[in-house]
């Protein structure tokens, strides 16, 4: 992740703008003592708005009901260390942009928002960015009606499918997803069009795919697991189609 560096993230903050540009560059322009800052490649812009809108939009579903607890900061920070596996002055960072999003006067669809408009290309690391929200939202077992309420927001922001929702839901609570639903296909289409979709979810999500687009390489078992999800779901699928003929 190396747009956290000051020396680049400095000049990220102000290229970005809006409020992921605003919190990025208030954490890591402190930092900066006057040194010179390197101009950031597009790679490490989207990078640090994926991280800093991550970590942002965290702690706006932390604070969905009013307030963060004690174990909701806790739950982050476990998070953080077993799925990115952060060494500790990267956490260290992480956990400013947290602290600093869940107090500041922007609002959950702010962040948001910005990183639907500044990712509008590129909808695969949308929905990779709509997962790991919905994935710590259910690091508890369990979904509250706030976290909800923002993850159904999170779908409108960033214009995907609202089958997203359930899809997620029944993952993370769990259940097998439904292989259909996964594919983005319907048991009633002809195979050969099922095996059309499947292939281009396959080249959309590919991880060498994801991270050429920016996703940030800490991300990269994240995307390994899209992958299998998505293979797995087809070769379910074709065992169904081979016991129908």
């Amino acid at each position: 992740m190396s747009f956290w560096k000051a020396e680049i993230g400095g000049m990220i903050g102000f290229s970005i703008g809006g409020p992921i540009g605003g919190i990025l560059g208030a954490i890591i322009g402190s930092k900066l003592s006057g040194k010179e800052q390197a101009k950031p490649s597009m790679k490490q812009r989207n990078q640090a708005a994926f991280f800093t809108a991550l970590f942002a939009c965290f702690a706006k579903i932390a604070k969905a009901d009013g307030k963060v607890t004690r174990e909701e900061v806790d739950k982050v920070d476990h998070f953080i260390k077993e799925r990115f596996k952060f060494p500790s002055d990267q956490r260290v960072f992480a956990i400013e942009i947290f602290n600093h999003a869940k107090d500041d006067s922007n609002s959950f669809r702010d962040y948001a928002s910005q990183l639907a408009s500044l990712l509008s290309s590129d909808k695969s690391a949308l929905i990779m960015f709509y997962e790991l929200l919905f994935e710590l939202s259910m690091a508890d077992g369990h979904l509250d009606p706030s976290e909800e309420n923002l993850l159904l927001e999170a779908i409108e922001i960033f214009q995907i499918d609202q089958e997203f929702f359930k899809i997620n839901k029944k993952k993370y609570g769990g259940n097998i997803s439904d292989a259909y639903i996964v594919l983005g296909v319907t048991e009633d289409m002809a195979f050969k069009d099922i095996k059309v979709a499947y292939q281009r979810k396959r080249k959309e999500f590919h991880p060498d795919t994801l991270l050429s687009k920016g996703l940030p390489d800490e991300l990269l078992e994240k995307a390994k697991e899209k992958f299998i999800e998505i293979q797995t779901a087809f070769e379910e699928i074709e065992k169904q189609k081979d016991k129908l003929n």
